[in-house]
């Protein structure tokens, strides 16, 4: 809660609705009624203001931002003609954003909307429109629903001890007999397999370790991955001082910097008389708002409302600032992965590494940096393991027959029976399963 509302720290759209397909995750919230606002970015590029405070022209904010989408299409065409090689030789583009509005719009279009310039499979598969989550209930309220089919719950709440919380994984001891994970606090739980949800930029930081080390295979892929930080900042006012209405929820700031509190939105429409603003940063500026004081940017943010709406307007009463890339927890906000012209990098990554399956929005093919993609991901992930436990299943019956066959022959041996007519007297039901016991290690134990 912030300012009197539920706010969403991290994700907080619906991203991908109204196309041929539907969004899993907007079926989920249409089911349990969740609260959602339809967002219209279209007329952002004609809400750009200067430091000064006067807003662009139109004329010049559609030219501005046809001449950014022309130069991220001859972009993606040079690095499609050098084999996608960072360190081929290019000269620089014509186009490259210098001015403010041209660095502005060239923010969002590759930093906030994360946007490419071809159509992504999130816009091709379920559409273009967005909607925001404002519900009291929070996003995480999908998630709560979804495990009362599988967790005991009561009145919300989830109440089985099966589910282990506030336990930091610091080790993952595997080997072919099963997964040891050893928590900071202590405890050790011994399991088949694990399917490891961490975010990528957990895998590159050294919160777990694996014992043996990942292969060589493995690290590569999860370090050519690129964090993304994606900063909302949330500010509360005594009352409105900007523009609301029509094709007014979101406005932008024109710097000579780059991403500098670029692109805001007022939460009127989502709930109306909070008087509170969003500000979104992302990399490099998340990353140096996070070193500082709230109260530094806090500061920051005033002098840019004030380069927009006046020196008149009334100070915030208070700030939200998320802290994604310094949580270690998190370390960012979600996958980014070059552009390359095939998704081995992505394969690496969310291929199992013996008995440890990996997941996360990062191991979807089409759908990395998206919450419906770590809910596919999830999926994905599920029914590869539980494949692979029947392949083990079936190797071990088939092992366990065998292992069981030996004795019983040599035990009728004696009967001066032949082998083959032993095994053709013996019956499927006959096979007495009393003669096993599971060992610790899982391992059938003969006990005759």
């Amino acid at each position: 809660m912030f300012g009197g509302v539920s706010v969403e720290l991290g994700a907080g759209w619906i991203v991908g609705v109204g196309g041929k397909e539907s969004n899993p995750v907007w079926e989920l919230a249409a089911q349990l009624g969740l609260r959602t606002c339809f967002s219209d970015y279209s007329n952002a590029r004609y809400n750009i203001y200067d430091r000064s405070g006067k807003i662009f022209p139109s004329g010049i904010a559609a030219d501005s931002y046809k001449k950014a989408v022309d130069s991220a299409i001859q972009k993606l065409r040079d690095q499609e003609a050098n084999g996608f090689d960072d360190n081929s030789n290019r000269t620089e583009l014509p186009l490259t954003p210098k001015t403010p509005i041209e660095l502005a719009i060239d923010f969002i279009l590759h930093d906030f909307e994360m946007a490419e310039v071809e159509p992504i499979s999130t816009f091709v598969d379920f559409g273009e429109r967005e909607f925001l989550v404002a519900d009291e209930r929070g996003y995480e309220y999908l998630l709560y629903k979804m495990v009362e089919d599988f967790l005991f719950t009561s009145e919300g709440k989830i109440l089985d001890n099966r589910l282990k919380l506030n336990k930091v994984v610091r080790e993952l001891q595997h080997s072919r007999n099963g997964v040891t994970v050893r928590t900071e606090d202590g405890c050790v739980y011994e399991a088949n397999y694990v399917i490891l949800s961490a975010s990528i930029g957990v895998l590159q930081s050294d919160l777990i370790s694996f014992r043996p080390p990942l292969p060589r295979w493995k690290t590569k892929a999860i370090e050519k991955c690129d964090v993304m930080v994606y900063t909302k900042i949330f500010l509360k006012f005594p009352y409105k001082f900007w523009p609301c209405g029509p094709e007014k929820e979101f406005f932008i700031y024109a710097h000579e910097r780059r991403g500098y509190y670029t692109f805001w939105q007022h939460m009127e429409n989502t709930y109306p008389g909070s008087n509170i603003l969003v500000v979104t940063l992302t990399n490099g500026e998340s990353k140096r708002v996070e070193t500082q004081s709230n109260e530094e940017t806090l500061k920051e943010a005033m002098c840019v409302l004030r380069d927009m709406f006046g020196p008149d307007i009334p100070n915030a009463t208070g700030i939200l600032v998320p802290r994604w890339w310094n949580n270690r927890f998190q370390r960012g906000s979600y996958s980014n992965y070059p552009i390359i012209s095939n998704n081995q990098v992505l394969n690496d990554i969310k291929a199992p590494v013996g008995r440890i399956f990996f997941t996360g929005e990062h191991t979807s093919e089409r759908f990395n940096g998206y919450v419906h993609g770590g809910y596919l991901a999830g999926i994905d992930t599920t029914k590869a393991l539980l494949e692979e436990i029947r392949k083990d299943e079936r190797k071990n019956d088939s092992q366990n027959q065998n292992f069981l066959l030996e004795p019983l022959l040599a035990l009728t041996g004696s009967l001066n029976l032949t082998q083959t007519d032993a095994v053709s007297g013996l019956h499927k039901c006959d096979v007495p399963t009393q003669l096993y016991l599971s060992s610790k290690l899982g391992i059938p134990e003969a006990i005759l």
